[in-house]
């Protein structure tokens, strides 16, 4: 049998016909792997009917349909409505034909009621009834595709309807590629094609050092921004611009942004002209030559006259007329005092110690007081806020902030009336900066006083921070102190808003920027009395000989051990030759050979356990930056009484003041 030819045939027809059962097997295998693991969608779907016939997993998921739903259903009840027609005709023509359909897309709804985006290659099996698909999700590139051609829209928008100049020019030659009408428009040309041929922004510069220094500069920097410069338009006139420009050296040409300023420079011209703007800025010069000349000699005498006085007062009988005329003499040297407070803040010349504060705790703290300055017919109402966020400022200048305005308002109302201080909380977007000028974006405290006085007309509103305007009668005020409220708020970067009308008050509205440091620890309170020392040796350093004196008398009195020196050198040769502990350097900050920090960074490395306090009438920059004091160091300002010394010394003796100054040493070598 096993030479038979018939059953070998057979035999053979039999592995054959099993090798071919096997490959197909592992083809349905290979097929079925492929479907289920694919991430795009597959399926088999009816050629006639566009019934699912089969559908892969993804298909499922993209879709969010189970099996169920999906298989024996048309297609096209899952396509989006819009997109049925253009599908049929390409089911029809095409795929019903035996025609492949190769990156067809349309819309499917999904279980949830969105829509995604396919893209489909369809292989249709005529022979079958049937067509073998596959689709790719392509939403993602659908909207990030209408995005873009939004932002092209937008841009192309915004480039042609922009109220600005914008050009691409030639780097070689300065002619102009391309720009939008604007640009055409401020160099007179109603057609840009026509603006683009006719003219060239190198040939008109009206002043041709301005094209080379502009040339200069881009050479440098390759952007220049700002730059302000006068063309010729194409009627021969002059025009003033402003523009920004960047290099693109990689594609020949540079981008410009142009500005007409011509009739803000006319403005700024006619006003120059005008003798008002003349008195104003030179009013404005002579108040800052009087903050800075008279700060420091003027304090010095003030310094002398309360410390002697304050002396004298305590060498004398209280019952007597001599002890009445000292508190005179002390009040007007106090009011003296005030005045000079006020030109420096006016100036913004004032020394600050700028703390984290909580607002509304710093105006409680005062309420007391203002109640007694503006008396009992008119009635304070206190409004603060809850969870109002902490500024970070001299407390000195909330208190000169209030007191002013608490006096306007008095003397603003006849009679009987009502303050209101409030505060709060304002957000500044943008949009409300751009329409109000001086403001910024962002998180601010309001501090708001308001009164039901008389109010006040669009003229006085007019000139009300100029410094020396005052409504009152001659004798009654000095017209600086809103100007020093003006003052103070921009040192502290706010601002300031007045709402006001006649006979309906005014409110005063205050914005102080946010601070996100935690709250300070509150200082040690003053007490009640003058404290003295207990025999520590304090070294004092002043070049003014009748303060000199003055200090040495004031605080021998109050039993501290003197060393004095009239100059830095002659300090220096003292604290050599002392045998015993210095104890405190009290040094005036300016004076000829050394200024006093330099004096206290000399002595501070001689003498390790020496503590600083520093006195001045002067705004100089040697212990304080732009009136703000540095770190560590302690500061008295002149004039200031025998108490507020005493207190003083004795908190940086015990401790009670931060009196850090020496590990400062090295920043005070690069300074």
């Amino acid at each position: 049998m096993a030479d038979n030819p018939t059953y070998d045939a057979l035999h053979k027809q039999v592995q054959e016909l099993e090798q071919a059962l096997a490959e197909h097997e592992k083809s349905n295998r290979e097929f079925d792997h492929l479907f289920f693991m694919a991430l795009d969608l597959i399926c088999i779907a009816d050629i006639h009917t566009t019934a699912f016939i089969k559908v892969n997993p993804a298909c499922r998921e993209i879709l969010k349909f189970s099996q169920e739903e999906l298989i024996g259903q048309p297609f096209f009840d899952f396509i989006h409505p819009d997109d049925i027609a253009p599908t049929r005709q390409v089911v029809e023509k095409k795929l019903q034909q035996g025609e492949k359909i190769i990156n067809f897309e349309n819309r499917y709804i999904c279980k949830d009621g969105t829509y995604k985006w396919l893209s489909w290659v369809s292989h249709p099996s005529p022979e079958k009834g049937v067509t073998y698909a596959i689709a790719r999700d392509i939403t993602k590139e659908k909207k990030a595709e209408k995005a873009l051609q939004e932002s092209e829209r937008r841009y192309r928008s915004l480039y042609e309807n922009a109220q600005a100049g914008l050009a691409r020019t030639r780097i070689s030659d300065g002619r102009v590629l391309e720009c939008n009408k604007k640009m055409a428009q401020i160099f007179g040309y109603d057609d840009v094609q026509t603006f683009i041929k006719a003219y060239v922004l190198s040939e008109n510069y009206a002043d041709k050092a301005q094209r080379e220094a502009f040339i200069t500069e881009l050479g440098n920097t390759g952007k220049i921004r700002n730059q302000e410069a006068a063309f010729f338009r194409k009627d021969g006139s002059k025009i003033w611009v402003r523009f920004d420009t960047r290099l693109v050296p990689e594609h020949g040409y540079m981008e410009d942004v142009v500005i007409d300023i011509t009739d803000q420079k006319k403005a700024i011209e006619e006003r120059s002209q005008l003798q008002s703007q003349l008195l104003q800025a030179q009013k404005m010069e002579s108040v800052g030559r009087l903050a800075g000349g008279v700060a420091h000699d003027f304090n010095n005498m003030l310094t002398v006259i309360i410390g002697y006085t304050q002396t004298a007062l305590g060498q004398v009988d209280p019952a007597g007329k001599l002890h009445k005329n000292l508190q005179g003499v002390l009040k007007a040297a106090s009011r003296s005092a005030d005045l000079t407070k006020q030109l420096l803040a006016f100036a913004r010349k004032q020394i600050i110690d700028p703390r984290v504060l909580d607002l509304n705790h710093t105006v409680e703290t005062m309420l007391k007081m203002l109640r007694r300055l503006i008396g009992e017919d008119i009635h304070l109402l206190w409004r603060p806020a809850g969870k109002l966020q902490s500024v970070k400022m001299d407390p000195s200048q909330i208190d000169q902030i209030l007191a002013n305005l608490c006096v306007n308002a008095k003397d603003a109302i006849a009679g009987v009336g009502k303050i209101t201080i409030e505060t709060g909380m304002k957000t500044f977007d943008t949009e409300y900066c751009r329409k109000n000028p001086g403001f910024s974006p962002g998180e601010f405290v309001l501090l708001a006083v308001s009164d039901d006085g008389c109010g006040m007309d669009k003229e006085t509103l007019n000139n009300l921070f100029e410094p020396f305007f005052t409504t009152k009668d001659v004798g009654q005020g000095t017209g600086l102190g809103l100007a020093t409220i003006y003052g103070i708020v921009k040192q502290n970067n706010g601002f300031i808003k007045v709402y006001s009308e006649p006979d309906y008050g005014s409110t005063f509205h205050i914005y102080l920027p946010c601070h996100a440091e935690k709250m300070e620890k509150k200082s040690k309170p003053k007490p009640k009395a003058i404290p003295a020392g207990n025999g520590e040796t304090i070294l004092i350093v002043e070049d003014e000989k009748t303060i000199l004196e003055m200090l040495t008398t004031m605080l021998q009195d109050l039993h501290y051990t003197i060393l004095a020196a009239p100059t830095p050198h002659k300090a220096m040769a003292l604290a050599q030759k002392h045998a015993g502990k210095i104890h405190l350097l009290l040094t005036d900050v300016v004076m000829p050979e050394m200024n006093g920090r330099d004096l206290a960074a000399q002595l501070a490395s001689v003498y390790p356990e020496l503590k600083f306090l520093f006195m001045s009438g002067y705004t100089a920059n040697v212990i304080a930056h732009q009136g703000v004091l540095d770190e560590g160091v302690q500061f008295i300002q002149k004039p200031f009484s025998m108490k507020d010394i005493a207190v003083k010394i004795q908190n940086i003796l015990e401790g009670a003041d931060d009196n850090d100054f020496k590990n400062h040493t090295e920043l005070i070598k690069e300074k």
